[in-house]
């Protein structure tokens, strides 16, 4: 059974929880992706920002991206899979919340990321088709607040 772990891709960068808003932008463009985990100062997983978070939630609402946190998208508990954990369990995971991305834990650090692309690159193709279907029939409404 294929796991997690020979999926993922492992340079994750995170942006820290009391890094702003435009700093989490930065990173996003220099490492060229749409989205970070955010990390705690212990290096725990504290939440997930995108791209699209951070204009819908912030910019069109007014925020001041240079003030705001990376901590104060960091709503909820984190969605999150361990490395150990089977593809499928990651894929019914995805599609349950709605994500294309879930940060890869072990021993409470991040070690990864999984995203939709990685399963898609290496796992049967009739899943993977399942998981895209799933994952775009029904986008959840980002709330703003």
């Amino acid at each position: 059974m294929s796991v997690v772990r020979e999926f993922m891709t492992t340079n994750a960068q995170c942006v820290k929880e009391d890094q702003s808003l435009r700093d989490a932008a930065v990173l996003m463009r220099d490492l060229d992706v749409g989205s970070l985990p955010i990390c705690g100062s212990d290096g725990r997983l504290k939440g997930f920002i995108t791209d699209r978070d951070i204009v819908v939630r912030c910019v069109a609402e007014g925020w001041d991206v240079g003030v705001k946190t990376a901590a104060d998208l960091a709503l909820g508990t984190p969605i999150w899979i361990d490395a150990d954990a089977s593809i499928d369990a990651a894929i019914d995971l995805m599609e349950k919340h709605q994500v294309r991305r879930l940060p890869v834990i072990t021993d409470h650090r991040l070690v990864g990321i999984i995203s939709q692309g990685d399963i898609a690159r290496n796992y049967a193709e009739q899943r993977t088709g399942e998981l895209v279907e799933h994952i775009s029939a029904k986008s959840p409404a980002v709330p703003l607040g």
